[in-house]
């Protein structure tokens, strides 16, 4: 069965590319992994996590495309491609592209995917942005390597898929202090949490104020939280409060046809 995917109204709006996020739903993953787990850094076996793959990439085209990752380590490295890595990916949390045919995806489990587009222009890319890569500045590495690519500042559209959402993304105090220590006005995506000692901290929000900065005009969440949907999403932090031992990764991809 082809896997489902979700998609963005902004970016379906764009002729020429074709963009999904994947939800956990498909595959043929089991145990904590049941459903679509691409990760081939979790501990699923890898022949399912394979097949998962293959299944993900039919979902976009018969034959199916190659599908392009990065090792996403949490920086603010971002690669252009014309073609498959000829080895291992190389460590990069964004990828980006003017070929057609070709697959981007980034890998999450709670951290924020984006996926950006200049149709007009022919560039796509796929970033993979958790607080660590959106604090460095990965959405903006991604739209400069987008545009040293040829595309447009004022024609790039982008949509973040599911990640965690900030009702469920409760952290201490010292994660507020990296983020107003960058910037003090960074302390508005902070709400108050459960005691004096929490905060809520809205990541979405966050990876949208980077984007206009780097000037993507048109850019949004749809909206669906990781940690509270267990139906649909893998949540790093919902095994963490769980006590299960790891957990299965999501796909986002975007390709240009």
């Amino acid at each position: 069965m082809t896997p489902p995917f979700l998609t963005s109204p902004l970016l379906e709006g764009i002729a020429g590319v074709r963009h999904g996020f994947f939800t956990r739903r498909g595959g043929v993953s089991g145990g904590v992994y049941e459903g679509l787990n691409v990760g081939v850094g979790s501990r699923d076996d890898p022949a399912a996590v394979a097949h998962n793959r293959r299944l993900a990439a039919q979902a976009f085209g018969d034959p199916a495309p190659p599908l392009i990752t990065g090792y996403q380590v949490h920086s603010a490295r971002a690669l252009t491609t014309d073609g498959p890595w000829p080895g291992d990916p190389p460590q990069a949390d964004a990828v980006v592209t003017t070929q057609p045919g070709m697959m981007l995806g980034a890998l999450a489990a709670d951290c924020a995917p984006i996926l950006i587009a200049d149709g007009a222009g022919r560039v796509a890319g796929a970033v993979h942005a958790g607080w660590r890569g959106a604090l460095a500045g990965i959405a903006e590495a991604a739209i400069e390597a987008m545009v040293e690519a040829g595309a447009q500042r004022e024609r790039l559209v982008a949509a973040v898929g599911p990640c965690i959402g900030p009702a469920s993304y409760e952290v201490g105090l010292e994660f507020l202090d990296a983020f107003v220590s960058a910037r003090p006005d960074n302390a508005r995506f902070f709400q108050p949490g459960a005691t004096p000692a929490k905060r809520l901290f809205d990541l979405p929000t966050f990876v949208l104020s980077r984007l206009a900065e780097a000037g993507v005009t048109r850019a949004e969440w749809i909206g669906r939280d990781t940690c509270a949907e267990a139906e649909d999403f893998f949540s790093n932090r919902r095994a963490l409060q769980r006590g299960e031992a790891d957990y299965g990764r999501l796909l986002s991809a975007i390709m240009l046809e």
